[in-house]
């Protein structure tokens, strides 16, 4: 397990502020009125509850039918609006998610706007909002975060760098452009296991293609880059777990420690029950191979609480089993949670 050293320099990379975020109708958060409308509660700056009310219109989409609310994005809609009361509102909410993460310890805010529109003009401005909306009351830089380069490139532009050097997120093979971006903002950059037209099938693969792109990168100092060589759900294939984290190690051994190796831990769990307590064993399993990085929420997954599972409980060991791919069709995970036997530790979700 990292020692105290490893975990003062671990980067995270807080992940909460985009627009494929969700929170359940039914959840914790959300507020039912008397009329029917429903709204998600949050805390302004001077600790006032607030509501972020949800629109007629929003209740026609998918997602919503089936008991979700994206609430990042109904939040930037508003933010973009022509109305001031939605303006408002829009920017309180995200502010508060940013204070939200930071309090808990995130180095950077990730930032996506990919969702709010299929228009690339509203896209861009709404990646310059967020970042306005965020930069005015953060202590963290940014990390810029889209599938198009065009809007990468205008969350760059529009950042104004104050808490530090941007991230930018990410390049892969099928982007090499992204590398260019990186060199033009003098900014850090997550490169990913992709391959030119796909993502790996095992570790050996996103090792390649990880070399492959550093080849690319070789003007980029390491100490710039962070290493996401993808983390894929277990529930999909019971293999994805060891991948990763046997890429991390070959990742690792390759390149040393100036290199920084990151990835979106929670990926792993969805589809799952109790996915805090996959998450958090799986965050355990990739510290020891090798991680000094995630993207994550950090009011979810807490380093503290990481370094102090029991890695002798049932819960642990029965976890670890599945992310090892040591149980296959995740048959036995599913069978405890059935069971009783994986109850969430107090503070936990079972969601």
């Amino acid at each position: 397990m990292a020692g105290d050293a490893e975990l003062a320099r671990f980067t995270i990379v807080g992940e909460n502020l985009h627009t494929t975020r969700i929170v359940l109708r039914k959840g914790t958060r959300v507020t039912v009125f008397a009329d029917g409308t429903e709204a998600v509660r949050f805390r302004d700056a001077g600790g006032t509850i607030r509501y972020l009310a949800v629109p007629g219109q929003f209740r026609q989409s998918d997602t919503y039918q089936r008991g979700q609310i994206k609430h990042l994005l109904l939040a930037v809609q508003k933010g973009l609006s022509s109305d001031s009361v939605d303006q408002e509102e829009g920017t309180e909410y995200v502010r508060y998610e940013a204070r939200r993460q930071i309090e808990a310890g995130a180095d950077y805010l990730d930032l996506n706007v990919d969702e709010v529109s299929s228009e690339v003009d509203v896209q861009k401005a709404a990646m310059r909002w967020l970042i306005g909306a965020v930069e005015e009351i953060s202590s963290v830089p940014l990390s810029i975060d889209s599938s198009n380069t065009d809007l990468l490139r205008t969350g760059l532009g529009a950042c104004d760098r104050k808490a530090g050097r941007p991230l930018l997120n990410s390049a892969s093979l099928e982007r090499l452009d992204v590398l260019d971006l990186a060199r033009e903002f003098d900014c850090q950059v997550i490169v990913t296991a992709s391959g030119h037209s796909g993502m790996p099938a095992d570790e050996r693969e996103r090792a390649t293609n990880v070399e492959e792109l550093l080849r690319h990168a070789h003007d980029i100092p390491l100490a710039d880059i962070h290493v996401d060589p993808l983390v894929f759900p277990i529930s999909v294939d019971g293999n994805y777990g060891r991948h990763y984290l046997d890429a991390v190690r070959i990742v690792r051994e390759r390149y040393g420690t100036e290199v920084h190796v990151t990835g979106g831990l929670s990926n792993v769990s969805f589809g799952l029950p109790n996915r805090r307590l996959v998450n958090e064993t799986f965050f355990a399993l990739a510290l020891d191979a090798g991680i000094d990085g995630a993207i994550v929420d950090p009011a979810q997954n807490k380093l503290e609480d990481i370094r102090a599972l029991d890695r002798a409980s049932g819960p642990f060991q029965i976890t670890s089993a599945m992310l090892l791919g040591e149980d296959d069709f995740c048959t036995g995970y599913l069978q405890a949670w059935r069971e009783g036997r994986l109850r969430p530790r107090p503070g936990g979700s079972a969601e």
